[in-house]
C-alpha cells in the first residue's frame, strides 16, 4: 500500500484479542492493562450474563498476544480471570456475524464528546441494587465526583461509576466500600487514574453527560423581509393629518347702549 497505510480490507496481520473476568470493574481494569502494555484498540465489551464480562481488542497479532498476556495477568490479580483467546487473521465473516461486528461499527462511527473525559474513574460493584445506591451517594457525598453511569451484568451485580480527580475519586470509592459492605454485599472495586481515549469511548455514559452538537441557528431573509427592510416610514411630524372642526357660532348680539337722563333736584 502507498504511503503505508494498511488496508481495511487486509486481514493476514491482525487478530483479535479475548479477555473475560467475572466483574465490571475487573474487566475495564484488564482492558486499561491491555490497552497501557500494547499498541491495540479497544473493540469494547461483550456481557453474557451471570456477571461474565469479555473485553475485545483488535490489532497486530504480536501487539494482541502481548495485550492479552498482560490482560490476563491483571485479570488474575483481581481474581477475576475466566479464560482468554487470540484469533490471527480472523476472516471478515467472523466480526460481521459476532457481537464484534456492532461493536467495530459503533467504534467507526467517531467518538462522543463528554464534559467528564481526561477524570479519573472510580467503579464499585455491589451485588444489589440498594447497595450500589447508598454506595453512590455516599460517594457523591464524601468528595467532588460526578456519578456518570451505572451498568448491570447479571447476577445481581451492579456497578457505579464515577469520575473526578485520582485524590477524590479515591476518597470516594473508599466511603462507597464501607456503605456498601453496611447494606449489602461489596463485590468489586476499581481505581484507573489515566484513562486513555480508546477506554473512555467503551465505558457507558449518562446522557445528560452527552454533548450533543447544537444545530446552527441562522438568519433567514425572505422577500418579504427583505422588502419590509426597505420601507422607510416617514416621520409623524410629516403626515398630513387632516382635522375638521365645526364651530357653531353664532354673531355676538349687538350692544344695548342705554343713555341715563339726569334729574333735576327736587325743591325743598
Amino acid at each position: 500500500m502507498e504511503g503505508g497505510q494498511q488496508d481495511p480490507n487486509d486481514f493476514s496481520d491482525t487478530a483479535l484479542g479475548l479477555v473475560s473476568t467475572q466483574s465490571f470493574p475487573a474487566i475495564v481494569g484488564t482492558a486499561d492493562m491491555m490497552l497501557k502494555s500494547a499498541e491495540v484498540a479497544l473493540v469494547g465489551y461483550e456481557k453474557i450474563g451471570n456477571g461474565q464480562c469479555t473485553a475485545i481488542v483488535r490489532g497486530g497479532i504480536a501487539n494482541v498476544r502481548l495485550a492479552v498476556a498482560a490482560g490476563v495477568e491483571a485479570a488474575e490479580q483481581f481474581g477475576q480471570v475466566v479464560s482468554s483467546l487470540v484469533i490471527a487473521r480472523p476472516l471478515p465473516n467472523l466480526e460481521a456475524v459476532l457481537p464484534i461486528g456492532k461493536l467495530l461499527a459503533e467504534v467507526a462511527q467517531g467518538s462522543r464528546s463528554s464534559r467528564l473525559s481526561n477524570q479519573a474513574i472510580g467503579l464499585l460493584e455491589t451485588r444489589g441494587f440498594p447497595a450500589m445506591v447508598g454506595a453512590a451517594d455516599v460517594m457523591l457525598k464524601a468528595a467532588d465526583v460526578q456519578l456518570s453511569a451505572h451498568e448491570t451484568i447479571g447476577a445481581g451485580l451492579c456497578t457505579v461509576i464515577i469520575r473526578g480527580a485520582v485524590a477524590d475519586v479515591a476518597v470516594a470509592v473508599e466511603a462507597g466500600m464501607h456503605e456498601a459492605e453496611r447494606i449489602g454485599e461489596l463485590h468489586a472495586v476499581m481505581v484507573i487514574p489515566r484513562p486513555l481515549d480508546d477506554l473512555e469511548q467503551t465505558l457507558p455514559l449518562a446522557s445528560c453527560w452527552i454533548e450533543q452538537p447544537k444545530p446552527l441557528r441562522l438568519p433567514i431573509t425572505t422577500k418579504q423581509t427583505a422588502e419590509a427592510e426597505l420601507m422607510v416610514l416617514p416621520s409623524l411630524e410629516s403626515l398630513p393629518v387632516p382635522i375638521e372642526l365645526e364651530l357653531h357660532q353664532s354673531e355676538p348680539p349687538p350692544l344695548e347702549v342705554k343713555t341715563l337722563e339726569a334729574k333735576p333736584p327736587e325743591e325743598p
